[in-house]
């Protein structure tokens, strides 16, 4: 068994990327614990996620809904840690979960969080990154000479003109694209790798065919909700 730490902002990360690696996570019979900014608040999804983002579609699928339902009933998910002051040396691995939502910028803005990254990397253990999730491990500047994939900019940008009349910028997380940050933080144009362009197909707990994630070493990272299993699947084989 395999101790594993998932930071959280207190509100608003993304149903599937964190729902769906938690369970399989466990599944697999290894330990998850918590991390937030003070461990004081019990974290929460972003709502929209749920119900809904425009008449009902663009939320999570049914299945990592229902994990969600059991992650929040799970007593590590209810007693979250602090990452202020984080003995990083107590976990095997790392996973950087995403979401778009304003609640999102308490912790892929943290300083004290990306400390706690690039304190765990000179670990040399296993890392994983999805969606906005990658953009952490960016800003803390552990992805020079990594090849890596993020959310991409075609994604974004498109799920933004959809829901800009309703919804206003709430797909816009920064001005920045996440693909144009994270590709600045690289050693090189070829370290990014977008993967195949589409916008509906997802993987699932038994097909993995539409996903995509990108392996270098012990870091692989995931581009959006749709490559979750995948994505949880070979962090897992990382471990």
């Amino acid at each position: 068994m395999k101790h594993v730490f998932i930071p959280l902002p207190d509100t608003d990360f993304d149903v599937t990327e964190v729902a769906v690696p938690w369970k399989l996570l466990t599944r697999a019979g290894h330990r998850v614990t918590f991390i937030t900014e003070t461990g004081a608040v019990i974290p929460a999804a972003d709502p929209l996620l749920l119900t809904g983002v425009l008449f009902g579609q663009l939320a999570a699928e049914a299945e990592p809904k229902q994990f969600y339902e059991e992650l929040t009933r799970a007593p590590e998910f209810r007693a979250p840690v602090s990452w202020k002051g984080l003995d990083v040396s107590a976990f095997d691995a790392l996973l950087l979960p995403g979401g778009h939502a304003p609640g999102m910028k308490q912790y892929l803005g943290s300083v004290e969080l990306q400390d706690c990254v690039r304190r765990f990397v000179a670990l040399g253990r296993p890392v994983g990154a999805i969606c906005h999730g990658v953009l952490v491990a960016a800003r803390a500047g552990v992805l020079v000479g990594k090849k890596t994939t993020c959310l991409p900019a075609y994604m974004e940008r498109t799920a933004f003109w959809l829901t800009a009349w309703r919804r206003g910028r709430y797909y816009r997380t920064y001005p920045a694209y996440v693909e144009e940050e994270v590709r600045s933080s690289l050693s090189a144009p070829g370290d990014f790798v977008r993967g195949p362009m589409h916008l509906m197909s997802r993987g699932t707990d038994t097909d993995d065919g539409p996903a995509f994630v990108v392996e270098d070493g012990n870091y692989v990272s995931a581009r959006w909700p749709g490559d979750a299993y995948r994505f949880a699947r070979a962090f897992i084989a990382k471990l």
